[in-house]
């Protein structure tokens, strides 16, 4: 019988080890930014072409290579950061796996130009597919110059799963933000399709986050700065009015390393308590100086994912240091440092000031002022009508009183500000109200789409808004579908729109700003279901606008409602999976009472 293990060959090997570094563009451009970081640079430039799908290129003017190192730098478990097992736990450096080139080979057509500075010619050497084509003396400036084309050319079924541009771009840009906001001190710019979209100069980190991100972010963010003999904290944190409902712009990097961590922004999250609304994210850029040895870097093939020794000791320095920083400038309470817990019994003076947007946040413990809140909002877009609450008419009338039999059970009834009763012949009806009207968004925008007939208002004051440059290129991708909606936008040029109009239905309070930025997220996680532009703009712009729970509807609101959601073709459940109504049946609750 022969043998059925073999040894595979380096070919396959090496496709195998790319499917661990290299998921997408975006990863060959981490990894190519942190050898240019390791080696010294000063000055980045990053050139691509169709979101890297056709062209990655980094230059850089750091320290170069030799012949002998430029070509053992394909080689796979090659690397200068690693001499022995020990190495694994006091890493600094960026790259250290030894795999990153070698993948990348693997699975592109790369052309490498590198030339020390202490000598008079360099080194070219060209590989496809593992297999190198070409090595001779060139003549360059000192540093390295590196392109990657034709990503996954030899594994098509890699390269079919690939997103649209505009989401292989988002990735690209993440990438980019991540190594050039840990390294402010560095030159970077980024070209795309010919155009320059980033041209970030050495800077401070304040800086770098200016320009990375807007001018308009230097006056919603404040220092951290907490050095201890165990570990450092230092960065910048939002102030909580300029904390958004949509994720982004949360960053952590610890030794200049960015990194994923879920218990660290909790740690930062909860820093924010009674200062942010839960479904809000604050916006921060933390960075973590600590003794290599404290930490394991090495879990994971994207070096993102890190285990401290002690846990639970850098959470709580993280957060009393935030929770620090909020109090130093007057953001929060005046903070006893040395008892954080102080903090759970103090409520931000600010909290009851309007946030930006419209949104209004309550005092600790002021049940009294969220219903005043959203009395006041919806005086505003339905009148003076207060809802009915079962509550308040239960405590009125009793069960027994014919009145109330006859009348008032017929009538629509909120509980909770979430949920509405509604009787039917057989029993009763409970509605998930921002299930429903979620549903009945997304077949109202749908419908509208596919019939090019948008419901559009006019805005009185045309109104501009700023997205960054991810957001920026989804919505060219889109806008004429965009418009669809009921919106009336143009583009204005440098990431900006003007917006003349909005879509029929939206209160007038709504922050279009922040709507579009989250019907932007919306779509791009609907991109893994593969469905159509349209379809999913409509998922997107139902989930993003519809009522939330813990809003009070009138009686007229709810009639509405439940009229609207039983005219759908879909009334069940809404285009997320989520059941709009349950119903409860006169024999059931016979026998709950019975049982």
């Amino acid at each position: 019988m022969s043998n059925i293990i073999q040894l595979l060959p380096d070919s396959i090997a090496n496709q195998i080890a790319a499917g661990e570094v290299v998921q997408r563009p975006a990863s060959v451009l981490k990894e190519l930014l942190e050898n240019s970081i390791d080696a010294e640079s000063t000055r980045i430039k990053v050139i691509v072409k169709d979101s890297g799908k056709t062209l990655i290129q980094v230059i850089d003017d750091g320290l170069g290579m030799n012949d002998t190192d430029a070509r053992m730098c394909f080689e796979r478990h090659a690397t200068s950061k690693i001499k022995s097992a020990n190495d694994l736990f006091k890493i600094k450096t960026m790259g250290f796996r030894g795999e990153a080139m070698a993948s990348i080979a693997a699975i592109a057509h790369v052309e490498l130009q590198t030339q020390q500075r202490d000598l008079e010619v360099g080194t070219k050497i060209i590989i496809k597919g593992s297999t190198v084509e070409k090595q001779e003396p060139v003549s360059i400036s000192y540093g390295t110059n590196i392109s990657v084309k034709n990503l996954f050319y030899n594994i098509p079924a890699r390269r079919k799963f690939l997103k649209s541009d505009p989401v292989e771009f988002k990735h690209l840009l993440e990438e980019f933000h991540r190594v050039a906001l840990s390294h402010p001190e560095v030159f970077f710019s980024l070209h795309h399709n010919g155009n320059e979209v980033y041209h970030l100069p050495a800077s401070n980190l304040r800086q770098r986050v200016v320009n990375t991100f807007g001018k308009n972010l230097n006056e919603k963010i404040v220092p951290v700065n907490e050095q201890m003999e165990l570990i450092n904290i230092f960065g910048f944190i939002g102030k909580p009015e300029a904390a958004k409902k949509t994720k982004g712009d949360q960053y952590i990097f610890v030794n200049n390393r960015y990194i994923k961590s879920h218990y660290l922004n909790h740690a930062i999250r909860s820093a924010y308590e009674e200062m942010v609304p839960k479904e809000y994210y604050p916006l921060y850029f933390i960075k973590i100086d600590i003794d290599p040895m404290q930490i394991d870097i090495n879990v994971h093939p994207t070096k993102t994912e890190i285990k401290f020794e002690d846990e639970r000791l850098i959470y709580n320095y993280v957060r009393v240091a935030i929770k620090h920083s909020l109090g130093k400038y007057t953001l929060a309470p005046t903070l006893d440092f040395e008892n954080a817990n102080n903090f759970e019994r103090m409520a931000s003076s600010q909290a009851a000031q309007n946030r930006q947007g419209g949104v209004r946040i309550p005092k600790q413990n002021s049940s009294e002022n969220w219903d005043q809140i959203y009395q006041a909002l919806q005086a505003e877009s339905t009148g003076s009508k207060e809802a009915i609450i079962i509550e308040s008419e239960a405590s009125k009338i009793g069960f027994d009183d014919p009145s109330f039999q006859s009348a008032a059970i017929k009538k629509p009834y909120q509980i909770h500000e979430s949920y509405i009763v509604n009787q039917i012949k057989s029993g009763f009806i409970l509605i998930d109200q921002g299930a429903a009207h979620e549903r009945i968004l997304y077949e109202r925008y749908y419908k509208a789409m596919l019939n090019k007939e948008p419901l559009s208002q006019k805005q009185l004051f045309p109104k501009t808004i700023e997205l960054n440059v991810a957001q920026k290129a989804i919505i060219d991708e889109i806008l004429p579908q965009f418009n669809c909606l009921g919106f009336e936008i143009e583009d204005f040029g440098n990431n900006s729109l003007i917006v003349h109009g909005i879509p029929v239905g939206l209160a007038p309070s709504t922050d279009i700003q922040e709507l579009i930025e989250q019907i932007i997220v919306r779509y791009e996680e609907h991109h893994e279901l593969e469905i159509g532009i349209e379809e999913n703009l409509a998922r997107a712009m139902a989930r993003s606008s519809s009522k939330k729970k813990k809003q009070r509807l009138t009686e007229e609101e709810m009639s509405v409602l439940i009229d609207e959601l039983f005219a759908c073709d879909i009334s069940t459940t809404s285009p997320s999976g989520q059941k709009c109504y349950v119903s409860f049946e006169l024999d059931e609750l016979k026998q709950r009472f019975l049982s």
